[in-house]
Order: structure tokens, then C-alpha cells, then sequence
């Protein structure tokens, strides 16, 4: 049976291919469920023009394609490098287990991919933060809510458990 080493191993690999490569920047990640990797994704932001095209949210949507399925519950993501916000976001609306990852967000730090600001940013309330965001139309918007909850057949998801 491979062990979460293996795994992260494998994670490194894809990471270290990705640059050799030039198809992007130094992230990869496995999903795996029941000892089987069912997802694997690399960094694509530059060769796709996408910037959520982290590794870890490549891993995440090729595992939900495989298993033909939204949510990644009992599944383990191995990534090579910690999280950053967004993807750790994502795994949690995926609801991934468990995370396990190589380098540390500050050692992307040190290769100039600094997540810092991005931590200290979604501490701070809306009206504090760099990105200027308004609500505005508020009643108006919440008439896509009204009809999903009177939407017949609709699937659930979206409810984050912590």
C-alpha cells in the first residue's frame, strides 16, 4: 500500500516536471481515495491565461471528472506545496479530508510566490481590504436565492461543516 510519502512524492514529481516542461509554475498535487491516486493536477496559470489553475485545484477538478462527482469527501489531497488561500478554499468546498503538502508557504515565499498578503487581507473586514468590493442591488440579487429554494429537484451543496 503507498504511503502519504509515496504520495507526496508523487505531488513533487509532477511539480518539478510541470518547470522542466515550461508548462507553468512549481505546484503539483494528487488526490487520492482508498489508496489510489483519482486526480492529479499541475500549475497552468501561464499556459492557460487562468488564474486559478493552481495544481491544486487542477488535481481537485480532474478528480471530480473522473469520479464524476462534486464532492471529495474521504479523499486526501498531496500537494507539494502548502495551499495558498484560494486552493485551500477549494478544499474545502470540494470537501477534501485531509491536506498534506511538502514545501511550506513560507518556502514559495523565498521563490518569490508570497501568499502573506493574501492571509492578512481576508482577516481584515471587506471595507478594510485592498480590493475595494460594494454590495449593491441586494434585494434584487436575492431573487436567485428565492428560486433556488423553490427549485424542484435542485442538489444541495454549498454547506461548509467546521
Amino acid at each position: 500500500m503507498p504511503t502519504d510519502e509515496d504520495f507526496l512524492r508523487r505531488a513533487i514529481a509532477l511539480a518539478v516536471a510541470n518547470v522542466e516542461a515550461g508548462a507553468g509554475g512549481p505546484f503539483g498535487a494528487v488526490v487520492v481515495r482508498g489508496g489510489e491516486i483519482v486526480g492529479e493536477g499541475a500549475n497552468s496559470v501561464t499556459r492557460t491565461l487562468d488564474p486559478t489553475a493552481h495544481g491544486e485545484v487542477n488535481a481537485i477538478r480532474d478528480a471530480c471528472r473522473r469520479l464524476q462527482a462534486f464532492a471529495l469527501e474521504g479523499c486526501t489531497l498531496y500537494t507539494s506545496c502548502e495551499p495558498c488561500p484560494m486552493c485551500l478554499a477549494a478544499c474545502y468546498w470540494a470537501g477534501i479530508a485531509r491536506v498534506v503538502y511538502g514545501a511550506t508557504q513560507q518556502d514559495a515565499a523565498a521563490a518569490g510566490f508570497g501568499d502573506a498578503a493574501l492571509y492578512g487581507e481576508f482577516a481584515l473586514q471587506a471595507e478594510a481590504r485592498a480590493l475595494p468590493t460594494e454590495c449593491r442591488l441586494q434585494a434584487e440579487a436575492q431573487a436567485a436565492f428565492a428560486a433556488w429554494q423553490n427549485a424542484a429537484g435542485r442538489t444541495e451543496y454549498g454547506r461548509l461543516e467546521t
